[in-house]
């Protein structure tokens, strides 16, 4: 699997040739993890139907019982994933922002993902 590195920022990560991109590892897989569920559904214009369905499913009162399942499942269909060996996800009200920290298990071996959406 090759993934193109994020900066900081999370803008691509380019100027550096073969450095600028994870190459069978399992950070690679982490950050395709990070970005599926940053992605929104409808947002790619290329397949309206991709995206994790925040606005439907995940955004509101009461939607935990909907969005960790949903949440679970968009980091389990993520290339590379094998097993998902740890799962977390926290709300704060004040920020209105959703954490997750995830221990997985991928073809290249484990790695953390933590996210704040």
């Amino acid at each position: 699997m090759r993934y193109r590195k994020l900066d900081p920022a999370g803008d691509f990560q380019m100027g550096h040739g073969t450095a600028d991109y994870h190459v069978d590892t399992p950070e690679g897989v982490a950050q395709a993890v990070k970005t599926r569920l940053a992605l929104l559904s409808g947002e790619w214009f290329l397949d309206l139907t991709e995206g994790t369905p925040y606005v439907t499913h995940v955004w509101g009162k009461h939607t935990r019982d909907t969005y960790d399942p949903i949440l679970r499942r968009r980091i389990l269909q993520t290339e590379g994933v094998n097993e998902l060996m740890s799962y977390e996800s926290t709300f704060d009200p004040e920020t209105r922002k959703i954490t997750v920290s995830a221990e997985i298990s991928t073809v290249y071996g484990p790695v953390p993902v933590n996210i704040i959406i």
